[in-house]
């Protein structure tokens, strides 16, 4: 899952993308783009441009997804390091407040990490703390990433796919980000659902284009 992040009703059913896509912080309006690399909004995609990661995308069934991307002004290194350090997501990630690998050694295919996220009560779900499991099924080194895992809460339950993209562009690196969500709870409202999920996703966008170009800024003018 992607993300659940915070605020009223959008903070309810949010995937930190598989699980961080779900709650959200203030969003530009939907459809807006960010085209320009300089521009810190995250561009939504037209529907039916699925990403995928050796081959393997989000479920073509779901129909809560979203898709979006962003331009960061920062070495694929330390953009790719700050997304595969999962444990480190709570500094730079608000709405994470606890994050555990389940298994050893490099970010790799069959990685597992828990991690948390509160949600507050809406009217689909009382006030939660969001639990989910995210398993790597596809990973290429500086590339992409794929991850499936299911999110649960009191009366909430989310089954999520979220793959990522890293791609060097003009200006930077191009992180492409796409969801699914499926779930009794979000299938009832898919609408709401998916917003709350877009929410969700391009708040972690901008988050980690902020961190990373913070870092990169102060690697090139460390007296700064």
């Amino acid at each position: 899952m992607s993300g659940i992040r915070s605020t009223g009703i959008r903070a309810t059913l949010c995937t930190v993308p598989l699980v961080l896509g779900l709650v959200g912080a203030a969003a530009a309006p939907a459809g807006a783009t960010g085209s320009h690399p300089s521009d810190s909004r995250p561009a939504s995609s037209r529907p039916g441009e699925s990403l995928t990661c050796r081959g393997k995308g989000v479920d073509p069934d779901a129909r809560v997804r979203h898709r979006s991307e962003i331009v960061i002004n920062a070495p694929l290194h330390t953009i790719w390091k700050l997304q595969t350090d999962v444990e480190r997501w709570p500094s730079w990630q608000a709405p994470v407040e606890t994050v555990e690998r389940l298994d050893h050694g490099p970010f790799r295919k069959g990685s597992a990490f828990r991690w948390t996220t509160p949600i507050p009560p809406n009217p689909s779900t009382p006030a939660t703390s969001l639990e989910i499991t995210s398993t790597v099924q596809q990973v290429k080194h500086n590339s992409c990433i794929r991850w499936t895992g299911p999110a649960t809460g009191e009366g909430l339950h989310i089954d999520g796919v979220h793959v990522w993209n890293f791609t060097k562009v003009k200006g930077g690196v191009r992180v492409s980000t796409e969801e699914t969500h499926t779930g009794p709870q979000v299938d009832a409202n898919v609408p709401v659902a998916t917003e709350i999920l877009r929410t969700g996703l391009e708040a972690w966008l901008r988050d980690l284009k902020s961190t990373a170009e913070a870092r990169a800024h102060h690697i090139q003018h460390p007296s700064r």
